[in-house]
């Protein structure tokens, strides 16, 4: 995994000792699917920092408690205490041992249920020594066009670093996975690049982008992406439309 500064090391270390006793506990490992940012950062797919564990469910409704038991287990073994968490669901923000005026928040968000679209498979997280179910790039690449969309609609927020990811995922050549769009949003591909790209264009600014990405990118990078990246992204999308 990329960082953006020595500080980011500390919580990375902290990521990757949560995921080291996950892929090490029979159970967990096997209802707890890696995905997003930090899953695709590790794996080489994309080129920045990321800050979160994200997850997908593959237990049943009836499973969340025992879930929640175990990982709860493991936070207390590791020496985080917990800030604040989810009633019903299976989110936590985790506190560990920094100075105040650093990072030292780490959050984890589980998704339930799964879409039936959603793909995985094994990948090999050289990292941190072990095999993880994790989305395939054509479901993530899918579950990140979907996500700026989602994200405004249910909190109002929009994060540059949705833009960033679905920008690289073009440049590299990665497909989308149609079904998933389509199952998450309710219309027809072409349709839902009309909107994404309306979208970007009317809500997305370069104060957004700031925001988001000066963290996450070295110095260096953030100027030179800060430029084009919504021009580069929108061209990418309307030629997408174009092409279906």
């Amino acid at each position: 995994m990329i960082i953006s500064n020595r500080k980011d090391s500390i919580h990375k270390a902290w990521m990757y000792r949560v995921l080291e006793e996950i892929s090490s506990d029979k159970y967990l490992v096997s209802v707890l699917y890696f995905k997003g940012g930090t899953c695709a950062s590790i794996l080489g797919w994309l080129d920045r920092f990321s800050v979160d564990l994200d997850f997908d469910f593959a237990g049943d409704k009836k499973d969340i408690l025992k879930t929640r038991i175990a990982l709860e287990k493991i936070f207390s073994k590791l020496g985080f205490s917990i800030k604040d968490k989810s009633k019903t669901g299976l989110q936590y923000f985790l506190k560990y041992k920094n100075n105040e005026s650093e990072r030292n928040i780490l959050k984890i968000d589980i998704t339930f249920p799964i879409l039936k679209s959603n793909k995985y498979r094994l990948e090999n997280f050289l990292e941190i020594g072990y095999f993880i179910n994790c989305q395939t790039k054509e479901t993530m690449f899918a579950n990140k066009l979907v996500a700026l969309l989602d994200r405004f609609e249910k909190t109002g927020g929009i994060a540059g670093r949705d833009i960033y990811d679905i920008h690289h995922f073009f440049m590299e050549g990665f497909d989308y996975d149609t079904s998933v769009i389509e199952e998450r949003r309710g219309v027809p591909i072409k349709d839902f690049f009309i909107s994404l790209y309306d979208f970007i264009d009317k809500k997305v600014t370069d104060k957004i982008l700031s925001e988001d990405l000066n963290s996450l990118l070295s110095y260096k990078e953030f100027l030179r992406i800060r430029k084009v990246l919504k021009r580069e992204t929108m061209t990418l999308i309307k030629d997408e439309i174009n092409n279906l």
